[in-house]
């Protein structure tokens, strides 16, 4: 198959980049608008108690999103101030789709205690379109903004969402001229050549094209986050120059034995033309997991990155083949292993090191790793609010306002007890003493909304067990609870119902897969072993700076008391299936040398020393693209980047470089065996590359 691919793309290389080139234009043409598409919804999940809540009240009493407007920093009592205010108010009252907005002068609650703030509310009328509701809020927020005040702020609700996809955009377009030209850089300094180091980043622009394609045509069809546009660019280049690094320098190896550039071609995609092949199956099989929760978020999520990385992949394997057989004859061949400059002298050294000292490694590292991630065991996770977004940005500046300003929980969302018809008064009389300030309203056909404001945060500890409490008290009544706390409840306890079947569901797929690549039973449940390791050590760290607030500030965040529910769900997902992929990497090398020499030892320090290049630079690469998404500022986005960069990292250095030898070392010859049955299942089924006659590479011998 791979061979056939490889033919097509050498035999036709101008259609194939015309082809290439047109995609690229679909994607930075059409796929660009999902940015006017993103939501917040994240943590709604079907089927659950808070969506049916939140259904049912749509039914019953239909009403508009609203907005938030804030005016500080002068005394709002002043008479010209006071004018202009009024006179705000009577024009967003006249905007068409706007159901109402309180004179802030005359509401209780609405001017700050200090004298020095207001709050001007703006509520949409119920069933606007998408564009008649952007249009209002347009119209609503530019007319609050022309208040002449030292702060005035507009955000909340479906603004939220237009302003966080606007960022996200931004972000977006900052990390892309941050991370390509270090990319490149260090791409000039891999290869020694421009042409080498720019084939990668045509790969890594289509890689970006692809992720923008695919999130708008998921837009379609379901919702898409805010988050999407960062997660999904971000791996989207990053696997592209991953699988393009490896690709190259397998070409440039295959030079040195051959002057025809097309059979060399030939020989890379069918030998690491199967490693991208499998990376990127594994990759996507570890995403896999994300379809098993409920949630449409985390299927989206799944959905999207999943196809971002199976076009990475199928332009390593087309498009950056057809490139090869164009302009492939003007890169020289890597440099023939000799003369003292044995190729992977100082990989092999660590491999041998840590073969001989298997135990000894094993008792320092495993411990270390384990340490890494205690934090994980306190890990928590919320819905977050503006607190999460960069200080620069509009819906943070109007909530640290409000906070300077109002009492604690001016503005949270309540949490929404929906009494169906039926519930009786005792329930209802139990259910308003829990909190003061309740507010009650009837609904159509006998039921009523009873709203209650919890004492901190609207998803923080106290609103959760506010709702809990709800749900143990109301008995057999037909009382349902919605709200973002309520959200938050369900969406947790969605991830510990679907969690362990997700892991089965990875773990079968990337077991099945590496049994296919390597022919072991033993292989694969050693890497998931390693691989889990450095996964929870990179999320520890995680919550250590996150949740805990240590040395967040260096990375312009502070320590909030949990983290984003999109974050962990995210990390552990597309951590393990990066980490999947160095593994393919090496395997690939060390299955090589084994059949080769036939020595088991052997082939884990040649595997490791002719592939430790390639994995440490490739971490690097995408380490810096990770890093590159990270100074936006925006704490979901800091969270899953910094996770991802230290799994990356600690993956290709730690686990690979003394983990898998000491490992392997202490498996010995067990570690490619299989069953008799399962061998010869693997022998007739099993996916392998057309050998191809490399010259055997000097492995250095001591150290």
């Amino acid at each position: 198959m791979l061979t056939a691919l490889a033919r097509t793309a050498t035999r036709r290389p101008l259609t194939v980049m015309l082809l290439w080139g047109l995609f690229l234009l679909l994607g930075f043409g059409l796929g660009t608008g999902v940015f006017a598409r993103l939501s917040d919804n994240v943590p709604e999940v079907p089927g659950t108690e808070s969506e049916s809540a939140a259904r049912y009240l749509d039914e019953m009493d239909p009403a508009g999103s609203s907005i938030t407007g804030v005016v500080a920093g002068t005394p709002v009592a002043d008479a010209g101030l006071r004018a202009e205010v009024e006179r705000a108010v009577a024009d967003v009252r006249k905007v068409a789709g706007v159901a109402a907005v309180p004179d802030p002068y005359a509401t209780p609650g609405m001017i700050a205690e200090d004298g020095h703030a207001l709050i001007v509310p703006v509520t949409l009328e119920g069933g606007l379109d998408d564009d008649a509701e952007e249009r209002t809020l347009d119209a609503a927020a530019e007319r609050i903004r022309e208040i002449d005040a030292p702060d005035v702020h507009v955000s909340g609700g479906p603004l939220l969402g237009l302003q966080m996809g606007e960022r996200a955009a931004q972000d977006v377009k900052n990390a892309e001229l941050i991370s390509l030209p270090v990319v490149l850089a260090l791409l000039l300094v891999v290869f020694g050549g421009l042409r080498s180091a720019l084939l990668p980043l045509v790969v890594a622009v289509s890689g970006i094209a692809g992720a923008f394609l695919a999130l708008f045509l998921f837009s379609e069809v379901t919702d898409i986050s805010v988050y999407a546009i960062q997660v999904t660019t971000m791996l989207g280049l990053g696997l592209a120059v991953d699988y393009a690094l490896l690709m190259l320098v397998r070409f440039r190896e295959e030079r040195r034995t051959t002057e025809d550039v097309v059979e060399a071609v030939h020989r890379t995609v069918a030998a690491a033309g199967r490693t991208v092949l499998f990376s990127g199956l594994t990759v996507a099989v570890s995403l896999t997991g994300l379809l098993v929760f409920p949630s449409v978020f985390l299927r989206s999520m799944g959905l999207a990155v999943a196809a971002v990385v199976v076009i990475d992949m199928l332009a390593a394997l087309t498009l950056l083949p057809a490139l090869l057989a164009r302009f492939g004859g003007r890169i020289p061949p890597a440099k023939s292993p000799g003369n003292g400059e044995e190729e992977g002298r100082f990989f092999a050294r660590v491999a041998r090191f840590a073969a001989r000292r298997k135990v000894a490694v094993l008792a320092v590292v495993v411990p270390v790793l384990l340490v890494l991630a205690l934090p994980v065991a306190g890990m928590s996770i919320v819905v977050g609010d503006a607190r999460q977004l960069p200080a620069d940005s509009e819906a943070r500046q109007l909530q640290d306002t409000v906070a300077a300003h109002f009492p604690p929980g001016t503005g949270v969302s309540p949490v929404v007890v929906v009494a169906k018809p039926g519930t009786d008064a005792a329930t209802a009389d139990r259910i308003r003493a829990l909190a003061p300030g309740v507010t009650t309203r009837e609904l159509p056909g006998g039921g009523a909304v009873i709203e209650i404001r919890p004492p901190g945060e609207a998803d923080g500890a106290e609103a959760t067990a506010l709702v809990e409490r709800v749900r143990e008290m109301r008995g057999d009544a037909p009382v349902e609870v919605t709200g973002t706390a309520a959200r938050l409840v369900d969406f947790r306890q969605m991830l510990a119902e679907r969690a362990p079947w997700a892991a089965l569901t990875v773990l079968a797929g990337i077991v099945l897969l590496l049994f296919a690549f390597t022919g072991s039973v033993l292989l694969p449940l050693r890497t998931v072993v390693t691989t889990l390791l450095s996964l929870a050590a990179a999320l520890g760290v995680v919550v250590w700076v996150f949740q805990d607030g240590h040395l967040a500030g260096l990375l312009g965040a502070e320590g909030l008391g949990a983290l984003s529910l999109t974050a962990p769900p995210l990390i552990v997902a597309i951590a393990f299936g990066l980490a999947m992929d160095y593994e393919l990497f090496i395997l690939a090398r060390m299955r090589e040398a084994r059949l080769r020499s036939g020595d088991d030892r052997e082939a884990v320090v040649t595997g490791l020393s002719r592939s430790g290049r390639v994995v440490t630079c490739a971490a690097l690469l995408l380490a810096v693209v990770f890093a590159a998404f990270m100074t936006g500022g925006f704490s979901p986005i800091l969270q899953i980047g910094l996770g991802l960069t230290l799994a990356v990292l600690i993956d290709a250095t730690v686990v690979r470089m003394l983990l898998v030898p000491a490992t392997m070392a202490l498996l010995g010859r067990h570690a490619w065996w299989a069953p008799a049955p399962l061998r010869r299942v693997h022998d007739r089924f099993g996916l392998r590359e057309e050998q191809t006659e490399l010259p055997r590479e000097k492995v250095p011998s001591g150290v």
